[in-house]
């Protein structure tokens, strides 16, 4: 059986979708997710990028065992450094370099000539080996490279020492056949001891194809990402190409991936929850809908032989739709513990347990009936490990009935309770204006999400916020969650105020960080 390798870049190009930055633990989160999903590869992120991208990387090298821990590089000595030093506690680690190889980028992004981005790409690979065994080498823009450089490049980095080499279709340009054709071209040239890769963008909806017709073609690494993110359209969908694998094996005889499918439906649900960016209900495997039926026809049809109209079962990717454990107010700590172990959490401490088994209760009172989505929800939440140096105590809104909508609020900071009021265009400019006057650090609002985690009158309201409360640095999320959308949005604003105060502090060590490198 031939293995493909499944190199997940959700931490790395899947955070660069916009509005789905994470912070340093909920990074570890995911990457601990996709250890538990088996992924071969996790590219941990961009250690050159920011001291932030560096430590969250370096944790990550120190929690993850099972999965190789990789960095993405400039062919520049300084970024080839920092990722080495950024993977260095990991058990199995990767560098990955890359350069532009396409006549458009030599010309006018790089302004390099093709011999001076060969001898770049050969310089780099080289320093890279000075520091890991495992070097990747990508040619950036390969779908727009013309065949005779993309040969004359890749032997020139192998003979340097790269073991694999990844074929991005950066601009997802190519067609299936095209792609196909391009990997076969390469992996009939070049030894057999050589792992192609690729790595396709899916600007035209290709992505995904792309990737299975290179894997038909020889490529046997893929570069995708958890539910399809990533920069401009998004990635291949990591659940996508394993499934297809999974179904079609007519056609991908004696080919397979190391993947668990029973944790691709976790995993979408948490990278989901923690982006705050949840799949289109119709998305292929993991959407809402993409096990249900509405149709007469076809719902006669699933009852008679779900085989009628499904040609895969909901189970494969850890969706239990045969679970009949219904949680209510009612319910005791073996039920819920029972739930947490069909949704893939058999795994909670006994701390965490009761910690979510008593959020589970206070919200029980509130509603008559728990989904799945609220306990993934609570869940996401109680799994924020950033420090709360503020925290909310009380809410009270105003009647805005007369147009000065207002908001009073009790926050505790270093175990003082401070309390103010304040006036706003709005309910929740008013609420966001309160914390600002409280904390004495006005934020920007960038974007701001509300969305109901699950159905009914009573579901909780689950907010994400984007703020900017430095103009010199990076904006950042927070989340809240709470039946009252009012509470669930003070809640998202003061986690983003904790999630800057805590970036503040590791871009604290930004001169230490350069010193170490």
């Amino acid at each position: 059986m031939e293995m493909v390798k499944i190199f997940d870049t959700t931490l790395r190009d899947g955070e660069q979708s916009p509005g789905a930055s994470m912070t340093i633990e909920e990074k570890i989160k995911v990457a601990k997710q996709l250890e538990k999903l088996r992924v071969d590869i996790i590219e941990a992120g961009f250690a050159a990028a920011s001291p932030g991208d560096f430590e969250a990387i370096n944790m990550i090298a120190k929690e993850v065992k099972d999965s190789t821990i990789c960095s993405l590089a400039r062919a520049l000595e300084k970024d080839i450094e920092a990722a080495a030093k950024a993977i260095e506690p990991a058990p199995l680690k990767r560098i990955h370099t890359f350069i532009a190889t396409s006549p458009i980028h030599m010309k006018y992004k790089l302004r390099m000539s093709p011999d001076e981005v060969i001898k770049r790409a050969v310089d780099a690979v080289k320093y890279a080996r000075s520091f890991v065994d495992d070097v990747e080498f990508s040619c950036e823009d390969a779908g727009r490279s013309e065949m005779s450089f993309l040969k004359e490049i890749i032997s020139a980095v192998i003979e340097a020492g790269a073991k694999t080499i990844n074929i991005p279709d950066t601009v997802g340009y190519r067609f299936p056949t095209e792609m196909g054709a391009m990997i076969k071209e390469l992996v009939d040239y070049f030894p057999k001891d050589i792992t192609f890769s690729v790595h396709c963008h899916n600007d035209l909806g290709l992505a995904t194809a792309n990737s299975l017709y290179s894997i038909l073609n020889g490529a046997r690494q893929v570069e995708c990402t958890i539910n399809g993110l990533g920069e401009r359209a998004g990635n291949a969908a990591l659940e996508e190409i394993v499934m297809a694998i999974k179904v079609r094996r007519d056609l991908f005889d004696g080919i397979d991936t190391r993947i668990n499918t029973k944790e691709i439906y976790p995993t979408s649900r948490l990278v989901a929850s923690v982006t705050g960016i949840e799949p289109q209900p119709n998305k292929a495997i993991v959407g809402r809908n993409a096990f249900a039926h509405e149709s007469g026809i076809h719902q006669d049809g699933v009852l008679k032989h779900k085989e009628t109209y499904e040609i895969m079962k909901a189970e494969d990717i850890g969706l239990d739709v045969k679970d009949t454990i219904v949680l209510g107010k009612h319910s005791g700590r073996h039920a819920f513990k029972k739930k947490l172990e069909a949704l893939g959490f058999s795994d909670i401490s006994e701390d965490e347990l009761n910690e979510l088994f008593m959020k589970f209760k206070k919200l029980a009172d509130k509603k008559k009936e728990i989904y799945d989505e609220d306990i993934l929800a609570l869940i996401n939440e109680a799994s924020d490990k950033t420090p709360k140096v503020y925290e909310l105590i009380s809410l009270q809104l105003s009647d805005c009935s007369e147009g000065m909508p207002s908001a009073a609020a009790k926050i505790k900071y270093e175990d003082k309770i401070f309390t103010d009021a304040a006036i706003g265009e709005g309910t929740i400019d008013a609420v966001f204006k309160v914390i600002d006057r409280i904390s004495g650090i006005n934020g920007r609002l960038l974007d701001y999400k509300v969305e109901a985690v699950s159905e009914g009158k009573d579901a909780l309201a689950k907010v994400m916020v984007k703020v900017i409360f430095d103009e010199n640095k990076p904006a950042v999320m927070g989340h809240g969650l709470s039946i009252d959308t009012m509470l669930a949005s003070a809640k998202a604003y003061i986690n983003a105020l904790n999630n800057y105060l805590h970036m503040k502090d590791l871009l604290a060590k930004k001169i230490s960080y350069k010193d170490s490198i």
